[in-house]
C-alpha cells in the first residue's frame, strides 16, 4: 500500500529559503557615491597634477621670453591674464630637442667636451655632474636593461619576500670578490620607490617576475593594495617555483675567526684535526 504523500509544506523547508532583502534607498545612494569617487578621483588627481606642472613650467619659462617673441603679448585686451596654457612647456620641449640635435654634430660635440673639461676642474661640481650624467646615461640608454625587469627575492631574511628591480650585471671588485655570479638589485621602499637599497644578489636566488616594471612599481607604492593579475598559464600558476630555504648545516665564523664567509659546521672540525700544532699552541693558553 502506497503511503499518501503529504502536500503540506515542511516548516524546515520554509526556513531554508532565505529571502535576500533589497537594499534601501540610503544603501543605494552610498554605493553610487563610492562608485563615483572611484571613477572621478583618479581623473581629478591626474588632471590637477598635470595642470599644476604646466602652470609651474609656464611661470618659470614665459618670463624669460622677450616680449616681441611672446605670443601672449599679442592677445586681445582682457585675455592677457589668462595667457596660453602649456606654451612654456612647449618651449622647453623644443629647446631640449634642439640641444639634442646640436650635440650630434661636430661643433656640438666639441662644445660638450669643452664645458665638461671646465666642469671637471671644479671640485664640488665635477662629482655631482659626473654622477648625474652616469645615472641618466644608464637609465635612458636604449641598450640598457636598467629597471626593465621586476624580480622576487628573499629579504630581509629567509622566508620573507620582497620585490626588487634589476639595474645591471655586477662587475669590478664586488663581482671578483664573490664566487657566485651576482647581479645588481634595487630594492625600493614603500610608499616612496625613489629611495631604497642596493643589493648584490646571486642570480640563482632571484626569481624573474612576469609582471611589468610599471605594475611592480604600482604594487610597491600602494603597499600591496594594487596587485596586478597573474597572466601566466593556469598550469604555471598552480605550480609554485620558490619556497623558504633553511640552511641548518651552515655556520658563520665572522665573530669567532673574523672570516667573512659562510662555511659548513664540519669544516672547523676537519681543520683542527689537520693542524695539530695549532691545537697544541692553544693548550698552554687555556691552562
Amino acid at each position: 500500500m502506497n503511503a499518501k504523500r503529504d502536500n503540506h509544506d515542511d516548516p524546515e523547508d520554509k526556513g531554508s529559503d532565505h529571502v535576500i532583502p533589497s537594499p534601501g534607498m540610503f544603501a543605494r545612494i552610498r554605493a553610487y557615491f563610492l562608485t563615483g569617487v572611484l571613477v572621478s578621483a583618479p581623473l581629478a588627481i591626474t588632471f590637477g597634477l598635470a595642470w599644476w606642472f604646466i602652470e609651474f613650467v609656464d611661470s618659470k619659462v614665459i618670463p624669460l621670453i622677450p616680449a616681441h617673441y611672446n605670443p601672449e603679448s599679442y592677445l586681445p585686451v582682457g585675455y592677457e591674464d589668462y595667457g596660453i596654457p602649456g606654451f612654456g612647456l612647449l618651449v622647453i620641449i623644443v629647446f631640449i630637442t634642439v640641444v639634442g640635435w646640436f650635440t650630434t654634430n661636430f661643433a656640438g660635440r666639441a662644445l660638450i667636451k669643452l664645458y665638461e673639461r671646465i666642469l671637471g676642474r671644479i671640485p664640488a661640481v665635477r662629482s655631482i655632474y659626473g654622477a648625474v650624467k652616469q645615472i641618466l646615461e644608464t637609465v635612458l640608454a636604449n641598450q640598457s636593461n636598467a629597471f626593465r625587469q621586476a624580480v622576487l627575492l628573499e629579504y630581509p631574511r629567509r622566508g620573507m619576500w620582497a620585490i626588487g628591480f634589476i639595474t645591471g650585471e655586477t662587475t669590478g671588485e664586488v663581482q671578483n670578490l664573490t664566487e657566485d655570479k651576482v647581479i645588481n638589485i634595487f630594492l625600493p621602499t614603500t610608499p616612496n620607490p625613489t629611495s631604497g637599497f642596493l643589493l648584490f644578489v646571486p642570480r640563482r636566488d632571484v626569481v624573474i617576475l612576469d609582471m611589468t616594471v610599471e605594475e611592480a612599481i604600482k604594487m610597491v607604492m600602494s603597499g600591496g593594495i594594487v596587485t596586478p593579475p597573474d597572466r601566466r598559464p593556469e598550469a604555471e600558476r598552480n605550480q609554485p617555483k620558490v619556497a623558504a630555504k633553511i640552511y641548518e648545516d651552515v655556520d658563520t665564523l665572522r665573530e669567532k675567526e673574523n672570516v667573512p664567509i659562510l662555511i659548513s659546521r664540519d669544516i672547523p672540525a676537519r681543520t683542527e684535526s689537520a693542524d695539530p700544532k695549532a691545537k697544541d699552541d692553544k693548550a698552554p693558553e687555556d691552562a
